[in-house]
């Protein structure tokens, strides 16, 4: 049985050690990170998330800025308060919570934020910086997934790695950073011909689709490390449901070295990069250097 990789305590130590650099920063530089969220609407797992993310924010001693917006706004009274947030000094990063309702271009949102202050990664210049190389932004969720996969697994030069899912928010930056790491990697997809094939082959999975239990055990390397993004909504004879991953995590993590669970995987992993994405927004948008092997301090 492969071993139970838990996102939620590492994403536990990562918040403390941010949590004291803030602290120092402020100490040192009279600088405070600040994280502006804005929701849009009432969707119920928009809010869980919203929350959550202020509420990290604050136990970091972050300055958390949070603005909730009809649903029925029109997209220039949105863009309006982007751009103010864009030019006030305690505002360090700007997160705008998706899906956005359908007048709103969420293209034309994210392109407004400022690349410096777009501390979800998905700003062109950040996509771009990603992509060739430089030091932008990296998207929070495969963010996290590359630091679990290095506490796990540590230089991962030369290995395969499978990325299933071709999304802008996760799979293809996924495949981005694996590429950074000397992977060899394939991006697979719905079109890809023989998938399992493809996921066989793979020391590294990385599953993200978003259909519940999709990849089952006999898809997995023996001693493969499988991260598991799916969070997939599943009903249940009681009506209270349950979440699932997209791998079947009963006979995968049989086959697999190590698996991600859901939820306590990845999911504690995205807010936490997402204090660490502020924090060094803060620091570079004052000139200063950004604190090194903060991961490593959450490794232990």
């Amino acid at each position: 049985m492969g071993e139970i990789i838990d996102g939620k305590q590492f994403a536990e130590r990562l918040r403390a050690e941010i949590g004291r650099q803030v602290v120092r920063l402020r100490e040192e530089h009279l600088v405070t990170p600040g994280l502006a969220v804005i929701l849009v609407g009432e969707d119920p797992a928009s809010q869980v998330y919203v929350r959550n993310k202020a509420r990290q924010a604050r136990e970091a001693t972050m300055a958390s800025f949070e603005y909730r917006l009809p649903y029925g706004v029109p997209q220039e009274t949105l863009l309006e308060l982007i751009e103010r947030l864009n030019g006030d000094p305690a505002v360090h990063g700007i997160l705008v919570q998706l899906p956005l309702p359908p007048q709103v271009d969420a293209g034309q949102v994210i392109n407004a934020i400022r690349p410096d202050k777009d501390i979800d990664g998905f700003h062109p210049v950040n996509v771009g910086s990603l992509t060739t190389g430089g030091d932008g932004t990296v998207p929070c969720t495969p963010l996290g997934c590359l630091m679990l996969l290095k506490h796990r697994l540590g230089d991962l030069s030369g290995l395969k790695a499978v990325v299933l899912g071709r999304s802008n928010i996760v799979g293809k930056p996924m495949a981005a950073l694996l590429l950074r790491e000397n992977c060899t990697v394939t991006l697979a997809h719905s079109k890809t011909r023989d998938l399992a094939d493809e996921c066989r082959r793979a020391d590294i999975l990385v599953a993200a689709v978003g259909r519940p239990r999709m990849i089952p055990g006999d898809w997995i390397k023996p001693g493969a490390t499988v991260i598991d993004v799916g969070i997939n909504r599943i009903d249940t004879p009681d009506g209270k449901g349950r979440l699932v991953g997209d791998v079947d995590f009963d006979s995968a993590v049989e086959a697999a070295g190590a698996i991600t669970p859901v939820p306590g995987g990845v999911g504690p992993m995205t807010i936490a990069c997402l204090l660490l994405n502020t924090l060094e927004a803060a620091c570079r948008q004052h000139g200063l250097p950004v604190p090194a092997g903060l991961m490593e301090a959450a490794w232990g």
